[in-house]
């Protein structure tokens, strides 16, 4: 699954649809273009991280670099659940 994240995504919203989403699934990609999308994007996975420790899960998170449609260069942060048995 992928999440758009813009400079002004709210952080504690996007970290619940990431955590949502990782319950469900093993991994989910953020796409960001531009510092302040980034910046969101941390801040999201940092409290997502939060909300996914009682459910035993924590987050594996690998960032990338790749061409933005609109010029640029947008940031790719694949987040992996790791889950404890």
């Amino acid at each position: 699954m992928q999440l758009k994240v813009a400079s002004h995504s709210a952080p504690k919203a996007l970290a619940g649809a990431v955590s949502g989403l990782l319950r469900e699934a093993p991994q989910v990609e953020l796409q960001a273009v531009g510092p302040q999308a980034v910046n969101q994007a941390v801040k999201a996975l940092a409290i997502a991280r939060g909300y996914l420790e009682g459910d035993g899960i924590d987050l594996i998170v690998q960032p990338a670099f790749a061409p933005a449609q609109q010029g640029g260069v947008q940031m790719l942060l694949l987040v992996t659940a790791i889950r404890r048995l």
